[in-house]
């Protein structure tokens, strides 16, 4: 189906979720309980050998989710590893290790609406790689702008922090990094201005660095 897809060039993005869901036929074929090693992972490297071509030539853009796994007996060094062999690894021009990282969003209710994530490029063929970065995912949203134009304004000292007191042009905001997302939700016109402000002092620093 994958394949299919991508040869009709009609499509800018395909997304596979998941890698591990991804069920070789004998398998499917098979009793449970069956013995099927390597399978799933001789199924990803032959996958991996006919799609890049494909996607070479189409320009489309294929994005794997894989879930992480734990090495039995592994008593020294890291025992994660994940799933569908080592193809898969090798032909991506990128991987990226996303984990949770803190406590999760709530609402002014207390109800969790998302989670802080942690991102490390483990692999990059396009750019630098090992770079990290950090933001909110809000469910049914994505990534949360203005949390960032939070985090950002307070890098670039455009946003005030003092304790869990928030800031700007000396007027107290909100109090709390969640009720500084939520105002500036509530006030989009601040939003919008502040994004300007931080686009100002990212390109003043990259016009430094050149």
């Amino acid at each position: 189906i994958t394949e299919n897809l991508i040869s009709s060039a009609a499509i800018d993005i395909i997304v596979v979720d998941s890698v591990a869901a991804l069920v070789p036929r004998a398998e499917i074929e098979g009793e449970m309980g069956d013995s099927k090693m390597g399978l799933q992972a001789r199924l990803m490297s032959q996958a991996m050998r006919k799609l890049t071509a494909t996607v070479g030539k189409t320009n489309t853009v294929l994005i794997f989710i894989n879930q992480l796994r734990e090495k039995i007996g592994v008593m020294f060094g890291n025992p994660e590893v994940t799933t569908g062999g080592n193809a898969l690894k090798f032909y991506a021009s990128m991987r990226l290790d996303i984990r949770r990282n803190g406590q999760a969003l709530k609402d002014a209710e207390g109800n969790v609406v998302g989670n802080h994530v942690k991102v490390k490029v483990a692999k990059n063929k396009v750019a630098p790689p090992f770079r990290v970065a950090e933001f909110d995912i809000i469910y049914g949203k994505g990534i949360s702008k203005n949390g960032e134009i939070i985090d950002l304004g307070v890098a670039y000292d455009i946003v005030g922090k003092s304790g869990s007191w928030y800031s700007y042009n000396g007027t107290k905001i909100a109090q709390g990094r969640n009720s500084a997302i939520q105002f500036l939700e509530d006030n989009p016109e601040l939003a919008d201005e502040l994004e300007g402000l931080i686009k100002q002092a990212i390109l003043g620093e990259e016009n430094k660095d050149s």
